[in-house]
């Protein structure tokens, strides 16, 4: 559960994957190393109509090729994305380069949801 500074009920934890096992002081070396949260995204059409999603948050540690998590998002888009007019057309490509460039970096947002609080 992730609570937020200014909120008095927890609020269910945002899935993260990458961060099972790892304690907050690991978790912030890592961070520290060059770790960061990302997430991909893919798009969907079916002729007139076109979904662009985000994946859930991926941790990438510092050593991790973030191309390689975003690649199953990119194919389904590659494959399903183009067949929506016109949106398919314009959010494919989009999709796409999100993914090859490791993901859309989102840690600066989900950094302070990990903070313990401190109240």
């Amino acid at each position: 559960m992730v609570q937020m500074a200014d909120q008095k009920k927890s609020l269910p934890a945002a899935r993260i994957r990458g961060i099972t096992g790892l304690d907050q002081q690991e978790l912030q070396e890592q961070l520290a190393s060059g770790g960061r949260f990302v997430f991909y995204e893919y798009c969907i059409s079916l002729m007139v109509v076109t979904w662009r999603r985000p994946s859930d948050v991926y941790f990438l540690r510092p050593s991790e090729i973030g191309i390689l998590r975003g690649l199953p998002y990119t194919l389904v888009s590659l494959f399903f994305g183009w067949w929506g007019v016109p949106w398919g057309l314009i959010y494919t490509p989009l999709t796409v380069l999100t993914n090859l460039t490791c993901g859309r970096d989102v840690t600066a947002e989900v950094r302070p949801l990990l903070q313990p609080d401190e109240r």
